[in-house]
């Protein structure tokens, strides 16, 4: 599946699993055409480590997938809808899937992929190199998965300061 860019923003869907208190971060692995493109369309879009719990207002950091030819971390953004995709009858074990898309907010400053995170492969370390490493290179397929606040704390820091609306403070 590809990111298709949009000519303008989606009306307002209350997202998959209705509001939360707190917006979570995830992060997207995929096929991404148009890395400058202002808004993302993810369609039917695998989802693993409770990626399914995305959401409309929830932040989420755009992989442009190696397997695709992409370079990796290229952009952040903030998803302005999500829609689960119904599973198919008669299939016994599926893929939760779903549609977002995705306003993007800033596009990433230094280079991040499989290369840089491959040393990282101690499961139990606890770092979130190795967090990212596992939930998209572990099994290299295309997918949504939510991430930690250290994860995207360190998400974070590929991008120039002061360019997320939400930071306040020195960074």
């Amino acid at each position: 599946m590809r990111a298709e860019p949009l000519e303008s923003s989606p009306d307002g869907d209350p997202g998959i699993h209705g509001a939360r208190s707190q917006p979570m971060a995830f992060a997207i692995k995929a096929e991404v055409r148009h890395p400058s493109a202002e808004m993302f369309a993810f369609r039917a879009q695998k989802t693993m480590y409770d990626g399914k719990r995305v959401a409309k207002g929830d932040t989420i950091f755009v992989f442009a997938s190696e397997n695709e030819g992409g370079p990796g971390l290229i952009a952040s953004g903030v998803v302005t809808s999500a829609k689960a995709i119904p599973k198919k009858s008669g299939i016994a074990r599926q893929t939760p899937r779903v549609s977002i898309t995705v306003r993007r907010t800033v596009l990433a400053k230094r280079h991040l992929g499989r290369s840089e995170l491959k040393a990282f492969c101690d499961w139990n370390d606890g770092l979130p190199q190795t967090e990212l490493n596992f939930k998209f290179y572990r099994q290299a397929t295309n997918k949504i998965v939510a991430i930690s606040d250290q994860a995207a704390t360190f998400l974070r820091s590929f991008f120039l300061r002061g360019e997320f609306p939400h930071e306040h403070g020195p960074a």
